[in-house]
């Protein structure tokens, strides 16, 4: 990531919160298939909203986003099994067979995929949304590099077991479901 855009999403967070962000609909539409344990990571987390909802499930939880404000943000929360740092993940990414779950909201970097498969532990579960290219509003990146294609997700991860996937596109009433983005919940096979 260039320092033109990480002061970007730096300046995005200045000043802002992390007490009212809410987790993203997969993770709350999903979190009964959490475990009870284990360590987690929320992967360019933001304000932390799905952080906080994994620690507060139980879970050991990094957070890791390349904006210092958002961590900072985090970590005035003081809370117990989350650790929020600063850390580019597309120059370290997580290491290999160390997670039980991961989430990833609205970040793409297709090079990193790969790297995110393998953190996780056996029977691991990856949870993925984020923007499409066949989109009914503009919400989300212009740049259509930072949008997946239709399937896109799932040939990404395709050596995971996906359990939950979802692309609607622009199928059918586009007034109704979850539009512009592709949802993965997939577990690592043992």
């Amino acid at each position: 990531m260039s320092e033109a855009d990480r002061a970007r999403w730096d300046s995005n967070y200045a000043g802002r919160t992390s007490e009212a962000v809410p987790a993203c609909e997969l993770l709350s539409a999903h979190h009964y298939l959490l475990p009870p344990t284990g360590a987690a990571l929320d992967l360019a987390c933001g304000l932390g909203g799905n952080a906080r909802l994994l620690a507060a499930h139980g879970l050991e939880t990094l957070a890791w986003d390349i904006a210092p404000n958002a961590i900072d943000a985090l970590n005035t929360l003081h809370l117990p099994r989350l650790h929020a740092e600063v850390r580019d993940v597309c120059v370290a990414p997580p290491p290999p067979d160390r997670f039980d779950v991961i989430v990833v909201s609205r970040f793409l970097d297709r090079a990193l995929c790969p790297a995110i498969a393998a953190a996780l532990r056996p029977d691991g579960l990856l949870f993925y949304q984020t923007f499409v290219r066949e989109a009914v509003n503009d919400h989300g990146p212009r740049n259509p590099a930072y949008r997946l294609a239709p399937g896109e997700l799932l040939a990404l991860f395709a050596d995971l077991r996906p359990l939950h996937y979802s692309d609607l596109g622009t199928t059918g009433d586009t007034t109704k479901g979850i539009r512009d983005q592709a949802w993965l919940v997939a577990t690592r096979r043992t």
